[in-house]
């Protein structure tokens, strides 16, 4: 196999940048985790997403000691659990995170979900501030958050997220939410960003597959790059994780983007809808 080309940086609000493309860890077992993160960084990767509801925090951690790359050279994120927030929980809940990982600090950490109805996300977020003030997160973000939960964060903290984790695929583009980030000054990440592999078998997609001589995984993750998302693409097997950072190597026409935007579908959501989730 051929190495496949960087992987850009997006900027973030604070300064720092994150790696465009990186491997999520989701639904890999912890006895896994390990192999697969020394795989993905063999195969190119420098991000690593995981989260403490994940059940592999440990894992990414063990990867990461056992193999050649720096910590200084991987983005570590990572996510608070919704039973553990509160300012007080939030800050217990990281130093666990931190153990289990075996890290001094992590480059991004997320509030997971907002979980309204508990009515604790503002006070994760100041517990947030408090870490990224003391270092040892070293930019911090929140996941599935909606435009009036966003606006809130920064009325009430003057605090702007630099990043909010969202579910984003062809099917389910999220263009409102996607402007709000604009406006704010936020970065767009897409969790399931190829739609938990519904999205392959449309046919505007495996018919650009097909012309450009790539898959329709590929093809999917260059329309998240394309447009300026970070896309954590999840994968168990080596083959198809090398494959999902070899996007950088070809382009999208117009008539493609065109075709893909016209996939967006009002029930194209797959997850959890984050104003009723708990």
């Amino acid at each position: 196999m051929t190495a496949p080309d960087p992987v850009p940086q997006i900027a973030l609000n604070d300064g720092r940048s994150i790696p465009q493309l990186g491997f999520g860890v989701w639904r890999l077992q912890e006895a896994e985790t390990p192999a697969l993160v020394g795989t993905a960084l063999g195969s190119g990767y420098r991000s690593i997403d995981t989260a403490a509801a994940y059940g592999n925090e440990g894992g990414v951690g063990r990867g990461l000691r056992e193999t050649i790359v720096s910590r200084a050279e991987v983005f570590v994120t990572t996510k608070l659990w919704n039973d553990a927030q509160g300012y007080d929980a939030t800050r217990h809940a990281f130093d666990d995170s931190l153990a289990r990982l075996g890290l001094d600090h992590v480059d991004l950490y997320l509030i997971h979900w907002p979980c309204p109805d508990r009515g604790l996300y503002l006070d994760s977020w100041r517990a947030l501030i408090r870490l990224q003030e003391e270092g040892r997160a070293a930019s911090i973000g929140v996941s599935n958050f909606t435009e009036d939960q966003l606006e809130r964060l920064v009325n009430e903290t003057g605090v702007t997220p630099a990043l909010n984790q969202i579910e984003l695929h062809p099917r389910f583009q999220q263009r409102s939410l996607r402007a709000a980030h604009v406006r704010l000054g936020i970065v767009t990440e897409a969790w399931s960003p190829l739609g938990q592999a519904q999205v392959l078998d449309e046919p505007a997609i495996t018919r650009i597959a097909d012309r450009l001589g790539r898959s329709p995984a590929q093809v999917v993750l260059r329309w998240h790059i394309e447009n300026g998302f970070v896309a954590i693409p999840k994968s168990a097997t080596p083959a198809r994780m090398h494959e999902n950072i070899d996007v950088f190597g070809f382009s999208l026409t117009q008539e493609d983007h065109t075709a893909i935007a016209g996939l967006d579908r009002a029930d194209g959501r797959i997850g959890p809808d984050p104003m009723t989730f708990q």
